[in-house]
C-alpha cells in the first residue's frame, strides 16, 4: 500500500463538536489555526498548565444576534477585533493569556478563570453532564479596566 493511500483511508473520530484532532497535543498556536481553516471539530489536549491539566480548544458557535457562544468561534467573532487592536493573532493570544494569567474560582464551580488586568480566558470543566474541559471564550480586559474611575 502507498503512503497517500493510507492517508486516504485514515480514520478521524467525531464527536460532537465535529472531527476529534488529536495531533495537537500541547500545540495550541497549530489547533487553533487548524480550527480556522476547517471551522468546525475540536483540538483535544491542545492546551496544557500543570496546575489545571490539559484543555480542549473547541471551535464552537456563536449566535451573531445575540453574540453570545463558545469557543473559538465564538472568541473570534466576539472578541477578534479588541485582540487584534491590542496587537495579537488570537493564535498567538489565547496560548500566552492561557500560560501567563493566574488561576481565579470563578461563580459557577464548572468554570475556572485565568487572567490578570488586561486580559480574561474562560474554561469549562463540564460540558452537558461530563466532566471535559474546554476553552470557553478569552477577551482583552482593556476596555473594562478604561472605563474604571481611578481612586483618589
Amino acid at each position: 500500500m502507498k503512503k497517500t493511500d493510507r492517508k486516504r483511508r485514515k480514520i478521524t473520530k467525531t464527536g460532537e463538536f465535529g472531527s476529534i484532532y488529536t495531533k495537537f497535543e500541547n500545540k495550541p498556536k497549530n489547533a487553533i489555526k487548524h480550527l480556522k481553516k476547517k471551522k468546525t471539530g475540536e483540538c483535544v489536549k491542545a492546551l496544557y498548565r500543570e496546575d489545571i491539566g490539559y484543555v480542549d480548544i473547541v471551535w464552537g458557535e456563536n449566535n451573531s444576534e445575540t453574540n453570545s457562544g463558545y469557543g473559538l468561534k465564538h472568541i473570534i467573532e466576539k472578541h477578534g477585533k479588541e485582540i487584534k487592536y491590542i496587537g495579537f493573532e488570537v493564535e498567538e493570544f489565547i496560548p500566552m493569556a492561557f500560560k501567563m494569567g493566574g488561576v481565579k474560582k470563578a461563580k459557577e464551580s464548572y468554570k475556572i478563570l485565568i487572567e490578570n488586568d488586561l486580559y480574561r480566558i474562560v474554561l469549562l470543566t463540564e460540558w452537558k453532564g461530563r466532566k471535559k474541559t474546554l476553552l470557553l471564550t478569552a477577551f482583552d480586559l482593556t476596555p473594562k479596566q478604561l472605563k474604571r474611575k481611578p481612586k483618589t
